[in-house]
């Protein structure tokens, strides 16, 4: 009699050699099969950070990798929970392991709908990689349905419901999205050692170690809470120093302008993209498949970059010229009317020694929430961190610790006006001599790295 799938044991575990959990083990013939499909594959030639790669060297690393690391980070807390808050032994607040499996399949599948350069392609193409994971999830045509669908007819829809956050039970759900899940935790500690910063690090180990399931989620044993203190700095640190770098932001600015410019040049001459840049075409038109959509990657939309430098139009080829070769645009932060006389009057200087200020300029801010806690009065919020204390009884963790108080409910912004750096670096100014006022009056606009409203 053969064993059901949803059974299946490897008969020698498998690991996967990793930097930052040392190895990824793997169990179940379902999950290897998932992380060999060809949909999961695909995420080895996706980076996980995108354009900040060219910022931090280093951060080469892919979402394959982050997407085995949240599953590990998963597959810890399943075998915690089971060991020591089985629902054999604390009923309705406690973990049944029947839930393994789904959850580890979410956790791996998690990021399984990102596309190239994630953030900057999904707003240009109106494209949603969380909508895109369930579709891959649920389709039919996609390998990952095929091997989800053996389990059961109804396992794909339920993988699907933890990613929505509509599963029924929310132990498995706060397990893959919360403030303080298994996917968060792992983008910190991967991005911070493949960055080189440290500030992002934090006692995974000891977070583990407290962790607690209950009946409607997860909390955290409260002395583990300074740890859990730790987790969120460093995440405010990481979101600060690496994630809103302007340096990065400036690639971003580079590759949004670009492919807005393609998209532009294609409604001209739809025809000469069918020659060149073939897979994008469905995205120009908006109408794309899924099959359409997984023959994307980082490596297209650079090879397809690099064909556009020989391009006769003049913004496209240095775009992405610029993008190939690190050329970000530089920044200067500003408070205040976005579209201000001071701004309107930096983008007139800018065209005037010959860059299309809707090309080569562009207001870009970042807002990130550290912790939030809840508020009636919001349509929505995220879902708190609790603390358990001896009794069992929780208590949201602002209202015990002075720190994360500090923090919580407080948005981080960072507003930032890009122009090209030939504004202010005399080495990279074009016709110096008949341009010197002009960039001369340009540059009396930035002080200490911040736009002023006066001259200097």
């Amino acid at each position: 009699m053969s064993i059901p799938y949803k059974y299946q044991i490897l008969p020698i575990e498998k690991v996967f050699r990793d930097p930052v959990h040392n190895y990824i083990h793997v169990q179940h013939q379902v999950i290897l099969d998932l992380i060999n499909s060809a949909e999961v594959q695909r995420l080895r030639r996706i980076k996980q950070l995108g354009t900040s790669s060219f910022t931090f060297h280093g951060a080469e690393h892919s979402r394959f990798a982050h997407s085995l690391g949240v599953y590990e980070i998963t597959r810890r807390i399943c075998d915690i929970f089971q060991r020591n808050y089985s629902a054999e032994c604390l009923g309705d607040e406690g973990w049944d392991d029947n839930e393994r499996l789904v959850t580890l399949c979410a956790a791996l599948l998690h990021d399984v709908g990102h596309g190239p350069y994630s953030h900057t392609f999904e707003h240009i193409f109106n494209t949603d990689h969380e909508a895109i994971t369930v579709e891959i999830i649920t389709s039919p045509e996609t390998e990952v349905f095929q091997i989800l669908n053996r389990v059961s007819a109804d396992f794909p829809d339920k993988v699907a419901s933890v990613i929505t956050k509509e599963y029924p039970n929310p132990q498995v759900v706060q397990m893959i999205s919360s403030q303080i899940d298994a996917d968060r935790m792992d983008y910190l500690l991967r991005d911070a050692y493949f960055t080189g910063t440290e500030y992002g690090t934090f006692d995974l180990t000891r977070i583990l170690r407290v962790i607690r399931p209950y009946k409607d989620g997860l909390a955290f044993a409260m002395n583990g809470m300074h740890a859990v203190e730790d987790y969120i700095v460093s995440r405010y640190q990481m979101y600060v120093q690496v994630y809103f770098h302007p340096v990065s932001r400036g690639m971003e600015v580079i590759l949004d302008h670009l492919l807005h410019r393609a998209k532009e040049l294609y409604e001209q001459q739809p025809e000469d993209y069918q020659l060149h840049s073939q897979l994008l075409v469905p995205f120009f038109k908006g109408n794309f498949s899924l099959q359409e959509y997984l023959k994307l990657d980082d490596g297209v939309l650079n090879t397809y970059f690099t064909q556009w430098t020989s391009l006769p139009d003049p913004i496209l080829n240095d775009l992405a010229n610029r993008f190939l070769i690190r050329r970000p645009l530089k920044s200067a932060t500003f408070s205040g009317n976005r579209d201000s006389l001071t701004i309107r009057h930096l983008q007139a200087l800018i065209e005037k020694v010959g860059y299309n200020p809707k090309y080569y300029t562009a207001i870009n801010s970042s807002y990130d929430l550290p912790y939030d806690f809840y508020r009636p009065e919001k349509n929505s919020h995220r879902t708190q961190i609790e603390i358990m204390q001896k009794d069992g009884t929780l208590i949201e963790l602002s209202k015990i610790s002075h720190l994360v108080a500090a923090l919580a409910g407080q948005t981080q912004i960072d507003e930032r006006f890009y122009f090209p750096k030939e504004m202010v670096d005399p080495k990279r100014q074009q016709h110096y001599d008949l341009f010197d006022d002009t960039y001369r009056e340009f540059a009396a606009y930035i002080h200490n790295g911040a736009l002023v409203e006066e001259k200097n």
